[in-house]
């Protein structure tokens, strides 16, 4: 009976405390796995954006109404130097480091929080079939950090709704985070990779350490 339950699948697995697979795994379990196993694992898809529209992912809301919004809460947990926060969450001083463009800066109003996987790649990805609520979820998800991320806004805007076929970190130096980073949150919410996309990872991945990958899977 006993590995009966092991072959279940991710449900009994996490319950025993062992890492799930993806194919596997459920909701809520854990995947522990190295980044090119990561890449392997993810779906190869051709991307969709019909019917594509920013208004369809909610966000900045303030889900547990302390009066900070989704960015102010990523503001407050990414700064180097804590800033000073009002009770009506307004924030000043304090420092952040853009680890994009490699690039410390002083003004949270300089910043923009980055959805790692922009909308709109997570709409031709998958997220179009997904509820309005999960579409949220996902547009606010502050359980995981590499989800959102405060980054100067040139950087940001440059990057767009590219993936990493099309756009890469201007620091050098970050782009094996970003690329670890990337795998790990479509990895976390079930997204597709389209076949540039995934050709892309797959040689970044090349000039990068193997390192382990962990993540809560949120669908």
């Amino acid at each position: 009976m006993r590995l009966k339950a092991l072959l279940v699948g991710g449900a009994a697995v996490a319950a025993l405390g062992i890492p799930a697979t993806p194919a596997a795994a459920a909701p809520g379990d854990t995947v522990t796995t190295t980044l090119t196993q990561a890449i392997a694992d993810l779906p190869v898809a051709a991307e969709d954006r019909t019917g594509y529209t920013r208004d369809a992912f909610r966000h900045w809301i303030d889900e547990d109404r302390d009066t900070c919004n989704t960015r102010a809460e990523v503001l407050i947990s990414e700064a180097i130097v804590p800033p000073t926060v009002s009770p009506r969450c307004s924030i000043s001083g304090g420092v952040w480091h853009s680890y994009y463009d490699d690039v410390d800066q002083t003004s949270a109003r300089a910043l923009d929080i980055d959805h790692l996987i922009p909308l709109a790649e997570g709409w031709d990805s998958g997220a179009s079939t997904w509820s309005a609520a999960e579409r949220q979820a996902y547009a606010n998800d502050l359980d995981d950090p590499r989800s959102l991320v405060a980054v100067t806004a040139r950087e940001n805007r440059q990057k767009a709704d590219q993936d990493p076929s099309e756009w890469l970190p201007s620091d050098a130096g970050a782009v094996c985070r970003y690329v670890t980073e990337w795998t790990a949150v479509k990895t976390r919410w079930g997204l597709s990779t389209d076949p540039a996309e995934v050709d892309a990872l797959e040689q970044l991945a090349d000039g990068c350490p193997d390192s382990e990958i962990t993540v809560v899977l949120a669908r």
